[in-house]
């Protein structure tokens, strides 16, 4: 039977796919926010997003000993925001890819005269 892969997993399901990651590392960094899975029935149900985010956090900490709270969120938030950055991007890009030739033309010369100002 193949998994459904909408359905969020378990805590034990996440254990046991990220290597490395331990139930009291889950807790912490449930307790400070770190990952924020959500709630089924009361219980946290994680997505592959938040599965792709654990693995980042064990890589963090264990192969770059990035092991202060305070470092991890900060290192979180920028990668967040250089997440939510691209998503603006590819969605400008596509807008842009919709307009007529001319106007990307257009938009393609003023995007090469701002970045001769810098």
């Amino acid at each position: 039977m193949i998994a459904d892969p909408d359905r969020p997993l378990t805590e034990d399901e996440v254990l046991e796919r990220v290597a490395g990651l331990t139930r009291a590392m889950l807790h912490r960094w449930l307790h400070t926010g770190a990952v924020r899975p959500a709630r089924i029935q009361g219980l946290p149900g994680y997505r592959e997003a938040d599965v792709a985010r654990l693995e980042l956090i064990v890589t963090l900490t264990e192969d770059f000993d990035v092991a202060d709270d305070e470092a991890l969120e900060v290192v979180l938030s920028l990668l967040d925001q250089l997440h939510g950055l691209r998503r603006e991007l590819l969605c400008l890009a596509r807008a842009v890819d919709h307009q007529p030739p001319a106007v990307r033309h257009a938009i393609l010369e003023e995007v090469r005269r701002l970045r001769g100002q810098d």
